[in-house]
């Protein structure tokens, strides 16, 4: 598995981006070149040359080099494990890192501030869930509210995070109209900024809890999500708005690290199915009611129920079909079934 750890420099490589981006131009201008002899005179060391040669005479459709970094290559970087230190060796550069072990360095990317350091890291193997636990992930109220059916513990999380787009939404449609592009592209950057942070903490929290439980954590399948769902106005901001996909991939690698498996399931009628008794209920807003049985819940807190009870139904009822020819497929397996299934009622 590859992660790309941040670290602060602390030098002044303003001479060697220059250089960078003067080596990219070419390479622009000259896709099929790929020796640093073509740049020599430029005076940017080969091992960096050669990188940048490489990745912008590759790409076909860019027009007009931007922004530069300086990327040096696994080969020319020394790693000492005893004083946790990283040498790049073109720029006679020591790095001191605190990250977790890992097999090796691929390459390091440098700007003016940080170097962005390529690892290889070694993956626990997923461990045998002994629970599940449901993950619901929502535009408005709490980013994601997670139930386990087991212990019927239920924790809601990040509800910050429709205050803030709705915060930096106002002031860029204030900077829009008054024509302050350049403080309008700091906002966004910052809006950014907030909500990846705020992802990343949402992730470690969800992982953390499913490795303490020894729990697989379940998600709805949301791909597509923004071209299927029916959107009234007042909705399609947050829709549009909140990264889905950017607090799934935080989830998914921090939990591939710990062993922890993440299924997905058939997201229809999760927050509209009852989970007491499986009948249709009735959602309006964040709250639901069963008219079958009189369960009244949080309508998110409900479809975490749900979606965890989905997966773990379906698996026992594989289990038990298979039991019933005779045959024991392992537990492990069961988890690699599709979870495109119909859904058992409960």
């Amino acid at each position: 598995m590859l992660l790309t750890y941040k670290l602060r420099h602390g030098r002044d490589f303003s001479t060697e981006l220059k250089q960078a981006f003067a080596v990219a131009e070419f390479a622009v201008r000259n896709p099929t070149c790929r020796s640093s002899k073509a740049v020599k005179e430029i005076g940017l060391k080969s091992a960096i040359s050669n990188q940048i040669l490489k990745k912008y005479g590759s790409q076909k459709t860019i027009k007009r080099v931007r922004n530069v970094n300086l990327v040096v290559p696994g080969q020319s970087i020394k790693v000492d494990p005893d004083t946790r230190t990283i040498r790049v060796v073109p720029l006679d550069l020591l790095l001191h890192y605190q990250f977790p072990a890992f097999h090796k360095v691929n390459q390091i990317e440098i700007d003016r501030e940080f170097a962005y350091i390529s690892c290889t890291v070694p993956d626990l193997p997923e461990m045998i869930p002994r629970q599940f636990i449901g993950v619901d992930r929502n535009t408005t109220g709490h980013v994601a509210v997670i139930a386990n059916p087991d212990t019927g513990k239920v924790e809601k999380l990040g509800k910050s995070a429709l205050h803030v787009h709705r915060k930096y939404s106002a002031i860029r449609k204030r900077l829009q109209r008054e024509g302050r592009f350049r403080e309008l592209q700091r906002v966004k950057d910052r809006e950014s900024r907030i909500v990846r942070d705020l992802n990343h903490k949402i992730s470690r929290k969800v992982v953390d809890v499913a490795k303490s439980l020894h729990a697989a954590l379940v998600f709805e399948d949301l791909s597509g999500i923004r071209k299927t769902r029916k959107q009234h106005r007042s909705f399609r901001y947050a829709l549009h708005s909140w990264s889905f996909y950017q607090l799934q991939q935080f989830v998914e690698y921090k939990a591939k690290l710990l062993g922890v498996p993440v299924l997905y399931v058939d997201p229809a009628y999760t927050s509209q199915d009852c989970s007491r008794c499986g009948a249709r209920g009735q959602r309006q807003g964040k709250e639901f009611k069963c008219p079958s049985c009189g369960h009244v819940d949080h309508a998110d807190v409900n479809a975490a129920f749900n979606i965890a009870l989905r997966q773990k139904d379906m698996i026992n009822r594989i289990q038990k079909e298979m039991d019933t020819m005779g045959a024991l497929i392992p537990h492990d397996a069961l988890l690699e079934c599709p979870a495109t299934l119909e859904p058992h009622v409960l």
